[in-house]
């Protein structure tokens, strides 16, 4: 089936090549596990469908989550029940502010016996890591866990050690206790491939968790229906996702708009203190090719990069110090900065 020319820039005519048209069918044969593992994530999660979608895209584009959200919204329990669909290794992370780096990476134990060191591995040492109010921890911790999201390994004494495959990060902040928290450093924060908003649910929904958690029986259990090698084909066939010259020129025109604002977005002059990066480029770029893949499309839109654009941008500009006083915040910001840009 050829893409509607109607909807968004595609392949012209010397690019339907044998290769776009294997990309096409590869999506239809590894996107078959998606409908499946919303399902069996929905055995357990009411709702959060944006959340859950935004999961996805981040396992597939190979980046890390931050969710910003009051306690009690299934954050956790989305997170883990991703973990149990794939059968993957899941460790649960508490950060406090008396923790130290080696809680998370692991240390060399001295045996007395052999007279030698043996390295103990921390929960770091798993597929899915939740990082729960990881504000909560001191600089010298989120340093430590840096290094493992950046680089998907960790240095105990002076030896390397690679992370499993797949590895993701959910990390978790509270937006309104913000007594005894560490404010996140902008490098570390770049290391995220999205910052999510999670918001309440709605009545409906409401009333469905209740119906569902008002008993004592023993909750539902999650099966594993996608295996992690499933994972990791569906990867390959993200990176050959097609991309549109003018789809890459229109996420180019919106990392240069928060550069120098004064051009497209003269609003937000006053406003950004700091634009995006290029490691925001690329991850706009990959997060919209994984947001078509999850709709069984070879070839991105610009409502994909639309889409995926406040999750991936919003915790990247810097804001002014004035103009957070004049009712200015990151979502605003990130609107403003779409709407001044022309979509192709």
């Amino acid at each position: 089936m050829q893409p509607d020319p109607r909807q968004a820039p595609t392949p012209t005519n010397n690019d339907w090549s044998p290769q776009f048209r294997a990309t096409e069918d590869a999506v239809r044969l590894h996107g078959g596990w998606v409908q499946r593992l919303r399902d069996a994530i929905g055995q357990a999660v009411v709702g959060q469908e944006t959340l859950v979608d935004r999961l996805l895209v981040a396992l597939l584009a190979d980046g890390h989550v931050l969710l910003e959200g009051v306690p009690g919204l299934a954050k956790t329990l989305s997170l883990k029940s991703l973990a149990a669909a794939l059968h993957g290794q899941f460790q649960r992370l508490q950060f406090t502010p008396d923790m130290l780096p080696s809680d998370i990476v692991g240390t060399l134990v001295y045996r007395p016996e052999t007279g030698s060191f043996e390295t103990r591995q921390g929960p770091v040492f798993a597929n899915f890591v939740l990082a729960d109010e990881i504000n909560r921890a001191p600089a010298k911790v989120q340093a430590a866990l840096l290094e493992a999201m950046g680089e998907r390994q960790v240095t105990i004494g002076d030896t390397t050690h690679p992370l499993p495959t797949p590895f993701l990060v959910l990390a978790t902040q509270n937006p309104l206790e913000q007594e005894g928290t560490y404010a996140l450093p902008e490098a570390q924060l770049d290391r995220f491939l999205m910052k999510v908003r999670v918001g309440y649910p709605t009545p409906a929904e409401e009333l469905r968790i209740l119906e569902r958690n008002a008993r004592t029986r023993p909750k539902p259990s999650i099966d594993s229906v996608v295996s992690l090698d499933e994972i990791l084909g569906a990867r390959e066939v993200v990176d050959a996702v097609y991309l549109d010259g003018r789809v890459k020129d229109y996420i180019v025109s919106l990392v240069a708009a928060s550069r120098r604002p004064e051009g497209a977005a003269a609003e937000l002059s006053d406003v950004l203190a700091a634009g995006i990066s290029p490691r925001g480029t690329i991850g706009l770029a990959l997060a919209a090719k994984a947001h078509a893949f999850l709709r069984g499309r070879a070839y991105v839109t610009p409502q994909d990069v639309q889409a995926v654009a406040p999750d991936v941008l919003r915790h990247r500009l810097v804001l002014r110090y004035e103009a957070s006083l004049s009712g200015w915040d990151e979502e605003r910001a990130v609107q403003a900065l779409i709407a001044a840009v022309p979509s192709p």
